[in-house]
């Protein structure tokens, strides 16, 4: 917990030498960034990106929360194929502490609640969680709530895939993967902002 008080203090002194005055345009550039992000330090960019928009952005704050969430929840996935998971424990918990944030003001968006399902799933993954089952109870209420107004998004399918890949159910998760990566073709929002990420973590399962 000192380390991530220790890195959010770093960021905070960033900010406030390099203090700029927010815009729409500069947020939804960000947003457009997540997709194409290849490394840890394009996702380290993006985080300090959106952890500035958590003090900038004059409407819609959960927005920069959430993907401040999601670029370090994409960041320790692309991490757990090279290294061990020892020491991302601190990644997986700073997002799930940008998440529960977004979520405090937005306690009925699917997306935020899939964030959550799916960090609390990476916890169990990398074998830090203290109490599974608590943890599996969790994930099972945010998708839940998440199938009450969006039950084809393609990144609750992928949470629900990963689980029945981790049970050993590999014909279904291979029906769910493709079903979202269906559901990524068919999304097209007028909104900008609108999440759009998930295909790297259809890669990253195969």
């Amino acid at each position: 917990m000192k380390k991530i008080l220790l890195i959010l203090s770093f960021f905070v002194a960033g900010i406030s030498v390099n203090a700029q005055s927010y815009t729409e345009k500069d947020f939804q550039q960000s947003v457009s960034q997540i997709n194409t992000a290849k490394t840890r330090s394009d996702y380290d960019n993006l985080f300090q990106k959106f952890f500035k928009f958590t003090s900038t952005k004059t409407s819609e704050k959960w927005q920069a929360y959430y993907y401040a969430a999601v670029s370090i929840y994409l960041k320790t996935e692309m991490q757990l194929k090279d290294t061990s998971a020892q020491n991302l424990g601190e990644s997986n918990a700073m997002a799930q502490k940008f998440a529960i944030a977004a979520l405090t003001s937005q306690p009925n968006n699917a997306e935020i609640n899939t964030l959550i399902g799916l960090i609390y799933f990476q916890k169990i993954q990398m074998n830090i969680s203290q109490d599974v089952q608590k943890d599996t109870d969790v994930i099972a209420k945010t998708i839940a709530k998440a199938e009450e107004s969006s039950p084809d998004n393609p990144r609750l399918v992928i949470l629900k895939a990963k689980l029945k890949e981790k049970s050993g159910d590999k014909a279904d998760a291979e029906i769910l993967f493709q079903k979202a990566q269906s559901g990524f073709e068919k999304e097209n929002s007028s909104d900008i902002t609108s999440p759009t990420w998930g295909r790297q973590l259809i890669q990253s399962t195969k």
